[in-house]
């Protein structure tokens, strides 16, 4: 029988090996973005090139995106559906939490359009804010 993820992962042309599936479990479980340190730790027998090659794959064919929160270590998290390679459709502000250090995707809240000058073409954008995420705020 087949695995109930492998249709999503053949959707974004992504060979179902084994292990792009146990990883793929691992993230659909995650309430918060992880970085590629979390996934070697919940995944202690998998091999950490693999697990690199993995995430990068997933984040090259819109599986998930990139999130680079200033805590030194790029976070991953699962894209939306309309997401293709090279072409990230979620744009969507992030929250770190300065206290637990967890990463979320805020869906809802929408980056603001910000106008450039004329000559320059924008490729990337991401918005991070930082502060206690409702946990947090609440001890």
């Amino acid at each position: 029988m087949a695995h109930p993820l492998e249709g999503l992962l053949i959707a974004k042309q992504i060979a179902p090996t084994a292990m792009r599936l146990l990883v793929l479990e691992l993230l659909q479980r995650q309430p918060a973005a992880v970085s590629l340190a979390d996934v070697e730790q919940e995944m202690e027998h998998a091999d950490r090139i693999t697990l690199h090659r993995t995430l990068k794959t997933f984040a090259d064919k819109g599986l998930v995106h990139r999130i680079e929160d200033g805590s030194g270590a790029v976070k991953y998290a699962l894209c939306e559906e309309a997401c293709a390679p090279g072409q990230h459709h979620d744009l969507h502000v992030h929250f770190h939490c300065q206290r637990c250090q967890q990463t979320i995707c805020l869906p809802d809240v929408a980056i603001p359009s910000i106008q450039v000058p004329p000559a320059f073409q924008v490729q990337d954008m991401g918005v991070v804010l930082k502060g206690l995420c409702d946990r947090c705020a609440a001890r």
